[in-house]
């Protein structure tokens, strides 16, 4: 079982969870330019869409007379162990109905059944890592709070750090990159990793 600062001073490794409807959209884009731009030096990347790895609807057990949950398979497996070997979480979630995608908030129902596999160890393994947001909203700003407020209260619950959110104006294909604030912001948003 890792402590935080194991993990903290780990070689890092940021898994990029791609939660839009829509292949390379804005919220994506964001993302990428943050990368390019501001990842510490040596630090690994790897991207995963959701749609590419669907899971099943969230069942939950716990109150079931068994109780507990098998280690998952197929798709729930490479989310789980992606999740695992990573020191950092990016979400790149844009803004639905002032929430997650429905794609982001199934892998963190998912997150429930993790946490009582027998041997995962899930929220253990997880303390000291670091959750962050990506994402596009075509409102005002001020509406992405509830997404937000999800990630920074899941990263405050499992004993993760919150490195924050990049937050990017853009609602038709290519928008986000007219939008001169959000393109500055990515420069340095990992800056401090």
């Amino acid at each position: 079982m890792s402590e935080p600062s194991d993990r903290a001073d780990a070689r890092r490794s940021f898994l990029f969870l791609d939660a839009g409807a829509r292949p390379d959209g804005n919220t994506a884009r964001l993302a990428r330019l943050a990368a390019e731009a501001s990842l510490p030096a040596g630090a690994e990347q790897r991207w995963l869409r959701l749609a590419d790895h669907p899971l099943p609807p969230f069942e939950d057990l716990r109150h079931t007379a068994d109780g507990g949950y098998e280690p998952p398979t197929g798709h729930g497996r490479t989310l789980l162990d992606a999740t695992l070997a990573a020191t950092d979480l990016v979400f790149v979630a844009p803004l639905y109905w002032y929430a997650l995608p429905t794609a982001a908030k199934l892998y963190l129902d998912h997150w429930s059944a993790w946490l009582r596999v027998p041997g995962a160890d899930f929220r253990e393994r997880m303390a000291g890592g670091t959750v962050w947001a990506v994402t596009a909203y075509a409102t005002e700003p001020d509406k992405t709070e509830p997404l937000v407020g999800t990630l920074r209260l899941t990263a405050e619950y499992m004993r993760m750090r919150w490195g924050g959110a990049l937050l990017g104006h853009g609602n038709r294909p290519g928008d986000v990159l007219g939008d001169e604030r959000a393109l500055i912001a990515a420069k340095s948003f990992f800056a401090d990793a």
